[in-house]
């Protein structure tokens, strides 16, 4: 009954600190080269471009940064999954509640996930060990304004929870808000390393903590599972081009395209028709026959 709502600004950030719910601001370099972060926190400069790391210095201790990076801890946001005993049962859910009977409706059911599992025995073997998706993309913050602005939240989701309730927004963790104006592209590693650090960190060594159902503390690890992007995102989180002569990350370098004009078509869907097909000794479609192999599928 005394508790009030924050009366500053400065109140409610300390109050959700307090929570576990704050961030760490981190500077960028402008051009998106490198972060002062780390080795590089207390340089004036960027490592890479020698570009100053404020727009505004006085001397007299304002200090307004070209970037700044809000990183939101990944770990105290798992351990809190364990405080409360139903979402700490719900963790378990894929191992102890999903029924195994063939049919696709969680991705513990996929084959990626069985053969993750038994290429990591020791992972698998503690159900509570956390298996994420990660998806990020940009978009205006300011709506469908005149002037132009592309921000990228970097979201994570736990897919030990059940169908019902991995994929809905009270489970979905924000861990990086990437600044714009512009999309960072392919330096989108480089604002990444703070989470990536994280997990290498949960992956290896874990984290103690605490699980309200059993009333008892285990070390809890974490994998990326999956990332969840459009074609363009994916082509900048992955290092694969996504545009140009080799686009398809499936065909690989054996693609299928060719220059339509100002265009360019990948015409060799032949490829994946039986080798006796019709179809591949025609030359209707591009006045050739077709009888190359279909394409090696990656693992």
């Amino acid at each position: 009954s005394d508790q009030k709502v924050p009366w500053t600004l400065y109140e409610a950030k300390k109050f959700l600190r307090d929570l576990g719910l704050g961030y760490v601001p981190i500077h960028a370099c402008k051009y998106d080269c490198a972060l002062f972060w780390k080795e590089n926190a207390n340089l004036e400069n960027c490592s890479i471009c020698k570009e100053p790391r404020y727009k505004m210095n006085d001397g007299k201790g304002k200090k307004i940064p070209h970037k700044i990076l809000r990183y939101f801890p990944l770990t105290p946001r798992l351990q809190r999954l364990y405080m409360s005993r139903k979402t700490a049962g719900d963790m378990r859910w894929h191992k102890e509640k999903r029924v195994d009977d063939g049919i696709l409706r969680h991705p513990a059911d996929g084959e990626a996930w069985k053969d993750f599992d038994r290429q990591h025995a020791v992972f698998a073997q503690e159900p509570r060990n956390v298996r994420l998706g990660l998806a990020t993309d940009g978009f205006n913050p300011f709506g469908n304004l005149s002037n132009s602005y592309s921000m990228w939240p970097v979201v994570v989701m736990p897919y030990n929870l059940p169908p019902w309730k991995c994929m809905k927004q009270p489970f979905s963790m924000m861990s990086l808000l990437i600044p714009g104006p512009q999309a960072p592209g392919r330096d989108i590693d480089v604002y990444l390393r703070p989470l990536i650090d994280e997990l290498k960190e949960l992956w290896e060594d874990g984290v103690v903590t605490y699980d309200a159902s059993t009333g008892a503390s285990f070390r809890m690890h974490a994998t990326v599972m999956w990332t969840i992007n459009d074609f363009p995102a994916y082509g900048n989180l992955s290092g694969w081009s996504t545009k140009g002569y080799l686009a398809c990350p499936n065909c690989n370098e054996n693609a299928s395209s060719q220059r339509l004009r100002s265009k360019i078509g990948y015409t060799g869907a032949r490829r994946y028709l039986p080798e006796d097909h019709p179809w591949r000794r025609s030359k209707l479609f591009n006045g050739k026959a077709d009888d190359r192999a279909r394409p090696s599928e990656l693992s």
